[in-house]
This record gives C-alpha cells, structure tokens and sequence, in this order.
C-alpha cells in the first residue's frame, strides 16, 4: 500500500478526502463517535512523532527520550513523511469521513496539506542555510539546553550530561547536511561568515573557563545546585560536566568552525546575493512565497503590495507629524529626529535596559485589563519578560517570543534584545510588546496550545502568514482599545507596520529582481524610521531566510479583510469578541482556510438571527 502513497496515486487518494467529506446524514451520537476515533487516532500518531523526536518532546514540557537528540538525517525526514501519509492511508480506509463533525473534517483537511506542503518541501531540502547569523546548533543547542532542559531530578541532570556527551553527533550530522547543500551550490551569502565564526570562537573560548563565560557549565552548575544534593556528589558531577565541555563538545564547536573556514573563500567566491543566483533559484523562491504566506501571489503582486502599503501608512505618519507641530514636512526629517533625539532613547547601560524592561511589563499589564473586551478566550499560561542571553545577545533578534510548556512548567517568554540599546528606540517600544507578547504571539499561541477537542498536531501547527499576520495585527489593536496616548508611541506603531511593509518590497527585491544588500539597506533607509544598523541587520535576516519576511503583512492585510467583511455583512451583529475566537480557538490555519472559517461564521450567525 506503500507504493500507492507516491506519485498520481496519492493525489487521487488526496483528492478522495474531499470527496468524501460530501455525503449521508448520521445522528449526533453517531458524528460524536467517529469524531473521537480519528481524534485519538490523530492524537496516537502524534505522540508517536514526538517520541521519535526528542527536542520537541522537551520543547512540549515532556521528558521522552530526555538525554538525546533529534535525528538530522535526510533518512529520518523521508521516514516521517511515509509515516503521515501511511497514517492518512489509514484514516481514509478504517474511518467514515462522512460521518465527521465539522472540526475533525478540517483535522483531516490540514493533516492532507500538511503532507503536501511537506512533500514539497523536501524537494529543497539543503536550499536552506542551516548555519547563519540567524541561528544553528552552535547557538540553538545551548540555548536549549538552557532554556528548555529542565532539571527536577538526578535523573534530568544524566540526561543533561548525555545530551552534552552527544552534541558531538548533533554537529556531525550538521556538517554532512552543509556539505550536502555545498554540492548542490548553495552556499550561505558572504557576510554571515562573520557572525558565526565570531560566535563559534567565542564558545570555544567560553569551554576552558570555569566562569560565566561558560554558558554551558554555568547553566549545569546553577540547575544541580538547586537539587541540594550532596556537596561531594555535587562536585564530582561538576567536574564530569566540565570534562565533557572542555573536550568533546569543544571539538564538535572546533569540527564545525574548520568547516565552516574551509567554505569560508567559496562564499567570498560567490558573494552575498539573493536565492535568484543558487540553482534553481527561481522556483526555489515561488515555493518559498506559497510556503510563508500560503497564497499563490506571485512576486511582483506581493511586490507591489509593498509599494501600495508603504504609501498610504507614510501618508498616516504625516497626519502625526503634523499632531506634534514638527517644524519640517519632510518624512525623512521627522525620521532623522526620532533617530537622534535622546528622548526617544534608552540609556546605553544598566539603568537603561532595566527602563526597557519595566516598560515592556508596563505595557503588558496595561494591556491585560483590556483583554477582555477583546476576546472570549483568554490563555491560562503566565508570560514573562527576559532580557536575551549574553552567550546570543550579539547575533540575536531584537526581540522574539518562545512558547511556554503545555504542561505549566514553562510559562511563555517574551525577549529582549539589550546588547545595544541604541536598536530598542522608546517609541517602538509599545507597539514591539504587543507583537511579541500581549495581545499578539502569547495570546495566539498559548490560547492554541491549550485548545480541547482538536487533535495535538493543530495545537503546534505553524503558518507563517497567520502566526505573524495576527501579531502584526495585534499591535493595531491596541490602538483601537486606547493604547498610544503618546503620540510618538502611534508613531513608533506606524513605524513597524511600514517596517513589515517595506519587507514585501525588499525580500522580493533581493530574492526575485536581483537587488545587492546596499540597495535593500538603501530602500530601508529612505523610507522607514529604524536605525541603520537595525536595517541592517534585517536586511541580512531577509537574504537568510527568504520569504519567511512577507507572511506578516500579507496575513495581516487578510485579517482585516475578513474582519471588515464579517462587520460589513452582520452589522450590528457582528461580536469583535467571537470574531477574535473564530481566528484563535482553531489553532494555526492557511489564510484560505482561516477565510473559510470566518465565512463559516458569518453564516452561522446569520442564521441565529433569523
């Protein structure tokens, strides 16, 4: 049966799923039933997953498998994606689709378009750059170990000890998949080279010490000192940990940065250039698009999105500057004054990044109390606020937020970048925490996390059109419940928005009409209120990670849309509360899908009012 699962058989069998969503009438007892068999099914396999992979395992607060690693290899990705078409096999031959209640048949719906997005996706697989500015095992490892390897017993701090003595074997399978991409000519742009040769130096250097400086060692000692177990106990595995650090996972960091030198002169060779130069490119970068905003827009429509959107938000921050009596009329003005002018800065040392923080829980806290007014379901997971880890802070986003443990253990974290202040100017400083915390990625994804009678794998499904697009809607909505009293605040908030915007312009400009980094930087520059260095900074992000930068506005601009459509046909029927639940309580969706949900519910509530 296996070998019908390839080719044109698994698209007819896909195609069957809808057509047997079409069909008898059962009774509610009936629907009830069978729903719940393919809901425990679905639940069954996902385990089944997360116990093949352990870093998720742990991510999830579970402690399956706790001591290894997730297996890298082309061999273990293949292998996962027979098994979710064997399962979709399965469901189709042992289930009636028929006799589904409406959310299971949307499980169903999303299992399929995972398997299709996935089958696509392995055709690139080593198009993408493993090792960048933006991330890798050198930086994510130990973070993880850091933030996500918890330790309540002796037996966690084995399995610490074991994930430490296999690092090596993490990094192995690195290099193979950079070799692999290698052959196929792609090579990472130029100017990462730096960054992760710093960064890699830098831990290496950390591994001789028995300071701060080693992260690994210092987060060990700190999380076996809380055990309170026997001090010569307490040494002695101290010193194993020490070990381990000092020679293996120092030589798996060494392995890589030898590599890493070795490709050094080929990317110099080939410079830094978008995807359009690696083979393939083109429809490298298409994929990419679908992919990230689960769309068919081509890259001149998202394009030239940009172009409109940048306009009409400039137009806006005019009718501000205006508000604040600025003297000039000049846009580019009024962004070299925000730049410059002190008051819109945090003090470059302690007491300024201990300001940002206080800022942001007090931007959080005043966002809390409008909640209600926003939305049916509220999360139950805490969030707090913590500033990016020294060991990361260099390379580092400015800020970015991390799922809490579905279990409690982990509550939400919301992160702030303060390595250099100068790039966390004040007046972005609101808008910034309603993106990354309240009510934009903490409300979405804890509320999806903790959603009951959907099957596991919608609760942790990712799109990037949605799961951006909302938290780049949400920083609007604060200002539709009050928020931005400042006025240099609601501009800070226009100046993210058109920061998103802008990015249609030059992730398509860089990936798709052949732009250098100076002219995406040179874009940046001319039309947003950021910092140079910041845009910078982004730009490189987009030439790493393409595509990915488009999602947020275009599903920001679909969110909107729907709304505006579900308030112009149900009038004064129309909830803002329910309309919220209708685009949270389904977990991450499609923007196609998501439009059908709200469509879903405006004919409900249609028919309620009759």
């Amino acid at each position: 049966m296996k070998k019908c699962l390839s080719g044109l058989c698994f698209v007819l069998l896909l195609a069957s799923v809808k057509v047997a969503f079409a069909g008898n009438s059962y009774s509610a007892v009936q629907i009830a039933e069978e729903s719940k068999k393919v809901n425990d099914f679905l639940d069954k396999k996902f385990d089944e997953a997360v116990g093949r992979n352990p870093e998720m395992a742990s991510t999830l607060g579970l402690k399956t498998n706790y001591g290894e690693w997730s297996d890298r290899s082309d061999e273990f990705a293949v292998k996962e994606l027979n098994i979710a078409k064997a399962n979709l096999q399965y469901i189709m031959q042992h289930f009636n689709l028929n006799a589904l209640d409406a959310q299971t048949k949307l499980s169903v719906q999303m299992y399929e378009e995972d398997i299709i997005r996935n089958s696509e996706g392995l055709k690139w697989l080593h198009y993408n750059y493993e090792v960048s500015q933006m991330g890798g095992v050198h930086d994510d490892l130990p973070a993880f170990l850091i933030n996500v390897h918890k330790v309540d017993s002796l037996g966690d701090v084995f399995a610490y000890m074991q994930r430490l003595k296999d690092l090596d074997k993490v990094f192995d399978q690195t290099i193979e998949n950079l070799k692999k991409s290698e052959a196929l000519g792609v090579i990472p742009p130029y100017f990462t080279f730096k960054y992760v040769t710093d960064d890699i130096k830098g831990f290496i250097a950390g591994c001789d010490s028995n300071n701060e400086s080693n992260v690994l060692l210092t987060d060990f000692d700190t999380k076996l000192e809380k055990l309170h177990i026997n001090k010569n106990r307490e040494i002695e595995m101290e010193g194993q940990a020490a070990y381990v650090i000092k020679s293996s996972v120092k030589a798996a960091y060494q392995k890589l940065l030898n590599y890493w030198l070795q490709l050094e002169p080929k990317a110099k060779a080939r410079g830094s250039h978008g995807i359009w130069d690696l083979p393939n490119g083109k429809d490298y970068y298409a994929y990419l698009l679908r992919y990230h905003t689960t769309t068919n827009m081509t890259p001149d429509e998202v394009f030239n999105t940009g172009i409109k959107e940048v306009a009409r938000i400039q137009q806006e921050m005019k009718v501000i500057m205006k508000n604040v009596n600025f003297k000039s009329d000049s846009l580019k003005d009024f962004y070299a004054f925000v730049l410059s002018d002190p008051q819109f800065k945090y003090i470059n040392d302690d007491n300024g990044r201990a300001a940002l923080l206080k800022d942001a829980n007090t931007y959080i806290d005043s966002m809390r109390v409008k909640l209600p007014y926003l939305f049916g379901t509220l999360p139950k997971a805490p969030l707090v606020v913590m500033k990016v880890e020294k060991f990361r802070e260099k390379s580092a986003a400015g800020a970015f937020y991390e799922d809490p443990a579905e279990d409690g253990s982990r509550p939400g974290r919301y992160y702030v970048n303060t390595y250099n202040m100068n790039n966390e100017p004040r007046f972005q400083m609101e808008a910034l925490t309603y993106h990354e915390a309240i009510p934009g990625h903490h409300m979405q994804i804890a509320i999806a996390q903790e959603l009951k009678g959907i099957p596991k794998f919608r609760r942790h499904e990712f799109f990037t059109s949605y799961i951006e697009g909302w938290a780049l809607y949400a920083e609007k909505l604060g200002k539709e419940v009050g928020k931005y009293q400042d006025p240099y605040s609601d501009f800070g908030r226009l100046s993210m928005e058109i920061f998103r915007a802008a990015r249609l312009v030059a992730d398509v400009g860089i990936h798709y009409k052949h732009w250098t980094r100076e002219e995406a930087i040179d874009y940046f520059v001319k039309n947003t209120a950021n910092a140079k260095g910041d845009i910078e900074n982004e730009i490189e992000r987009y030439f790493i990670w393409p595509g990915q930068a488009t999602g947020y506005k275009i599903g920001m601009n679909k969110i909107l849309e729907l709304r505006e459509k579900a308030k112009k046909e149900l009038g004064d029927k129309f909830d803002i509360r329910q309309f919220h639940d209708v685009v949270l309580t389904n977990g991450a969706v499609s923007l196609n899908t998501l439009a059908s949900l709200v469509d879903a519910y405006i004919a409900k509530t249609k028919g309620a009012s009759k």
